[in-house]
């Protein structure tokens, strides 16, 4: 089993009982764990499909609308990491089995939904309830094996159920919408999470208290994180919404700036902070935190640009447009089967660098040649999803096992905030980009040559932007994993 002797760990923890020796025989909780992330994927995907229909139905205006799928990632994005620090302290099991109570609430009040406040409301206690759940999935299943194998597997298994979630949530959801109430879409939330209550209940055992910490809730430094992390999800939407000659988006970056410098100062001075910032320096901590930003960099990114180009560049139809991203919707499903073996064959640690870098060089691919025709296009987006698939994997588990045990949910909400957080900044970027260099509306019907050729510069401006900070990101991923070789340590 693994020890650690960073800041916060227990030494001589009283013996547990046995770990699972396969799969099967977690089966209950690997159902359980599946599920919440099953929740989350369809959960965005099926609501944006309905988005049409809700407006008209309960009169929505754009803005409502926008707040509709944006109230629950600015929740869910900003309390992440203070219920990770809640679930380390008072129990993973506990804090998900409250967060799945929640989640079948929230949804089970969507039957009664009939106007766009009162659905924003649902929306953001829904985003309460993901943050509870979502890290907790990663950190109950990377404490359930004591085999970094067997973690890599289920963490594997669950994002593929998840992501199988993703590819098909638009489609049946527009089948629901032809046959059934778009408040149909929501409460299928309930028995998922129903399901994940049962499976986790019982698959899982109570957190014992060796693997808890007491230390007091840093109440400050929650308020300061949760806000920075609040103002870093929303300036990159105010960027795009409103261009940058508005205050609001500055204004936002301004809160941005002056928070993380707050929250810093609060967690060094704090005696029981909320996030001891000595983690962060674990060589496979920083490493694997800077490898899930650039892949949620370079899959945001990419996702933006392509749907662009294939759209409005290229005139296609968004049903020609949801064919011509099939090749990323194939490699994220099916790509599961190939982790595992690639894993087992370059290690956790290389399979992190090499998938990272797989995600800059798709990232460049779409950048340089993707004007040239839809080939290079798919070229891209594979490598992207391959990156992707690997690291989103490896990279996490890498985190937690660079953490004491009694830190791996805050650990997770880490890396699901960097995700979250590079995810926001890369629209940002192609987006502040294509208003700079782009002239007139760019959802006008006809283009003309020079806007065209517009497009085209302002798409690869954008696009080389992203990659080199996704280039910068992976490079010190590079250096803070040789620096735990050259030490030798185990975080």
């Amino acid at each position: 089993m693994r020890t650690h002797h960073g800041p916060g760990a227990k030494t001589a923890p009283p013996a547990k009982a046995p770990s699972p020796r396969s799969l099967r025989e977690a089966w209950p909780a690997l159902t359980g764990l599946s599920a919440v992330f099953l929740v989350e994927m369809l959960d965005n995907s099926v609501l944006n499909v309905a988005l049409p229909t809700i407006g008209r139905q309960t009169h929505a205006s754009t803005t409502a609308l926008q707040w509709v799928t944006g109230v629950y990632a600015v929740v869910f994005g900003g309390l992440m990491l203070a219920s990770g620090a809640v679930a380390d302290r008072f129990g993973r099991r506990r804090v998900m089995l409250t967060g799945l109570v929640l989640l079948g609430v929230a949804s089970l009040a969507t039957a009664c939904v009939t106007t766009p406040g009162q659905l924003i409301a649902v929306r953001a206690v829904t985003g309460v309830a993901a943050a509870m759940t979502t890290p907790g999935s990663m950190a109950l299943a990377f404490r359930l094996f004591d085999d970094d194998g067997l973690r890599v597997r289920a963490t594997t298994l669950i994002s593929t159920v998840g992501l199988a979630g993703l590819a098909v949530g638009p489609a049946a959801g527009g089948f629901v919408l032809a046959v059934a109430p778009w408040q149909v879409l929501l409460l299928v939330n309930v028995p998922v999470a129903a399901l994940a209550f049962l499976g986790i209940r019982r698959g899982i055992a109570p957190d014992g208290a060796a693997e808890l910490h007491r230390d007091p809730v840093d109440a400050a430094g929650a308020a300061l994180g949760t806000a920075t992390i609040v103002a870093a999800l929303l300036a990159p939407t105010l960027f795009v919404e409103r261009g940058t000659g508005s205050w609001a988006p500055w204004a936002a970056s301004a809160v941005v700036a002056a928070g993380a410098v707050l929250f810093v100062l609060r967690e060094r001075s704090a005696r029981h902070p909320l996030l001891d910032l000595r983690l962060l320096a674990a060589p496979l901590v920083s490493s694997g935190l800077a490898f899930k930003a650039a892949a949620g960099l370079a899959t945001a990114g990419l996702g933006y640009l392509v749907t662009l180009r294939l759209q409005l560049d290229w005139g296609w139809s968004p049903g020609q447009a949801a064919l011509g991203m099939l090749p990323q919707v194939v490699v994220l499903v099916a790509g599961g089967v190939f982790v595992r073996p690639f894993v087992e064959r370059a290690g956790l640690e290389r399979a992190a660098r090499l998938s990272a870098s797989a995600v800059v060089a798709g990232l460049a691919v779409h950048s340089l040649l993707g004007g040239y025709g839809y080939g290079w296009v798919a070229l891209a987006l594979v490598l992207v999803a391959a990156g992707m698939r690997v690291v989103g994997v490896v990279a996490g588990v890498n985190v937690l096992r660079g953490l004491p045990e009694n830190r791996t949910t805050t650990g997770a909400a880490l890396v699901d905030t960097a995700s979250e957080v590079s995810s926001g900044t890369a629209v940002a970027i192609a987006g502040t980009v294509l208003a700079a260099l782009f002239t007139g509306s760019v959802a006008d019907a006809h283009w003309t040559a020079r806007q065209t050729a517009e497009f085209q510069r302002a798409a690869t401006v954008a696009g080389l932007a992203l990659t080199v900070l996704a280039a910068a990101l992976v490079a010190w991923g590079f250096v803070r994993a040789r620096a735990r070789r050259a030490t030798g340590a185990t975080g």
